[in-house]
């Protein structure tokens, strides 16, 4: 059997609809190899959480991260979630993803880990709700 000398490490993407941030770690989470954000690379704020400044952020992180080493990845995509944000992935986390297995790192398992409150504190808008 051949020997794979593939040098894992875990990339979190978190993607919401004002930006997209991605954060390469070591495979135990705990020393930051790469981080860059759709804020970084793009002039216009309306810019930050679109697919292109998210592909542009990927890389920027990927060769950071393949500088030091890494070959493979393991990614976790979180969208805002919790108890009043929305719980799809924004625009740029497809691109994203897209985008680092294109610059060549390996891309081990893909795996959604948004916060889901499990019976939380009350939703804001009152007892009749939101009224538009």
């Amino acid at each position: 059997m051949r020997e794979d000398n593939t040098r894992w490490g875990i990339c979190y993407i978190y993607s919401s609809y004002n930006n997209t941030i991605i954060h390469i770690t070591d495979i135990t989470g705990s020393e930051t190899l790469a981080r860059s954000s759709g804020g970084q690379v793009v002039k216009s704020d309306r810019l930050e959480s679109s697919p292109t400044a998210a592909i542009m952020a990927a890389k920027s992180a990927a060769e950071q991260a393949m500088e030091k080493g890494l070959t493979g990845i393991h990614v976790k995509i979180r969208a805002p979630g919790g108890h009043n944000g929305p719980n799809n992935p924004g625009p740029g986390a497809q691109a994203a993803v897209r985008a680092l297995s294109r610059m060549g790192l390996r891309i081990g398992s893909i795996e959604e880990v948004t916060p889901i409150p499990h019976d939380t504190c009350r939703k804001k808008g009152g007892k009749r709700g939101r009224r538009v």
